[in-house]
């Protein structure tokens, strides 16, 4: 066997250096152009910022109110991220529900009905909305508000809005925000909510704060992050407001004849539960559909016809407002079930 002579030694540690230094090189400048965009962008949203002071101050907010909410505004990459790339679930309804709501959420459910049945009864007359319906809300929102966000609300929306995707609507939200800090409902600080600037145990937009939110506990504050009687008063002032129904149920799930027009189905078509009978459409267990004439619904079908499919009453409607999803408004309605027929 040779020897390695340290000629030979040094050639070849020589080599693999040299072999190494191209690609350290090249992490090295991608690196420094990745810090040099940050601080563009950084520099770019401070410009943004300080902007926006300016318009704020000309539309009347007070230069306390901006030094409060602006204090420690940051850019939310993460926002920007999540905004421009919300996640696609290739989920049905059968696999959706169980983790929506699984058997825990259900007899958590319960409880919190329990505990506070006494002041959801007293707003739920007031409103003209049952109160599982407000138990269940919260319970899919932020899990009866033990998760409503950890972000800094006029930071996301800052964010968001100097993005500038939709540039537009995140700006009128920013702008209401402040003056929920302006109207002394809540210090900035305590202005938490999603990467979206949804806030509190309602989850409610700034927009949707200044039209529904409401003082119920009579302490000068529409306080969503904290008090249960402003946070279950707020959610069932929403739904009344957009049509509810306190006479009846969300919906029902039923099972369609095998001939069935797909093409009725969607929530602008409105018939009566007799015409939707005479059409072939039962119960799950086959048995006729409830025989009342003050009520009209539509088909939905989330999936497919093999899937689960639902007679859509007014209040679906109505909590298709709060979240047009309906796979949302079948959580709700579905928790709203289990709280009704605990099992």
């Amino acid at each position: 066997m040779k020897k390695l002579t340290l000629s030979t030694l040094a050639l070849i540690v020589s080599a693999s250096t040299v072999g190494f230094i191209g690609p350290v090189n090249a992490s090295q400048a991608e690196q420094s152009s990745m810090i040099e965009q940050s601080e563009s962008t950084e520099q770019k949203f401070q410009t943004y910022v300080d902007n926006l002071r300016s318009e704020a101050l000309e539309q009347g907010y007070t230069k306390d109110t901006l030094d409060r909410a602006f204090a420690n505004v940051k850019y939310y990459q993460r926002a920007v991220e999540l905004d421009n790339n919300q996640p696609e679930f290739k989920l049905t309804l059968d696999t959706y529900l169980p983790r929506a709501v699984p058997d825990w959420k259900a007899q958590k459910a319960l409880e919190k009905y329990q505990e506070h049945k006494a002041l959801l009864d007293e707003i739920g007359k007031k409103y003209g909305v049952q109160p599982r319906f407000i138990v269940a809300l919260w319970g899919i929102e932020t899990n009866f508000g033990s998760y409503t966000g950890g972000f800094d609300v006029v930071s996301a929306l800052t964010t968001l809005a100097f993005d500038g995707r939709r540039e537009a609507f995140f700006k009128k939200q920013l702008w209401q925000a402040l003056t929920i800090i302006q109207d002394g409902h809540i210090d900035p600080e305590q202005m938490k909510g999603s990467w979206a600037g949804a806030m509190g145990q309602t989850q409610f937009m700034p927009s949707s704060f200044m039209s529904f939110a409401v003082d119920y506990d009579g302490d000068g504050k529409k306080d969503i992050w904290n008090s249960y009687g402003d946070v279950f008063a707020s959610a069932a002032n929403y739904l009344s407001s957009v049509g509810w129904r306190d006479d009846v149920t969300w919906g029902r799930q039923v099972q369609l004849p095998e001939q069935f027009d797909t093409s009725l189905a969607g929530l602008d078509t409105k018939k009566g539960l007799a015409e939707w009978q005479k059409l072939g459409i039962t119960r799950m267990d086959g048995s006729p559909l409830p025989q009342r004439d003050d009520i009209e619904a539509s088909v939905v079908i989330p999936d497919d016809k093999e899937g689960r499919v639902y007679l859509a009453y007014a209040n679906y409607d109505a909590l298709m407002r709060w979240n047009r999803s309906h796979y949302f408004v079948a959580a709700v309605g579905y928790l709203s079930d289990r709280i009704r027929f605990p099992r």
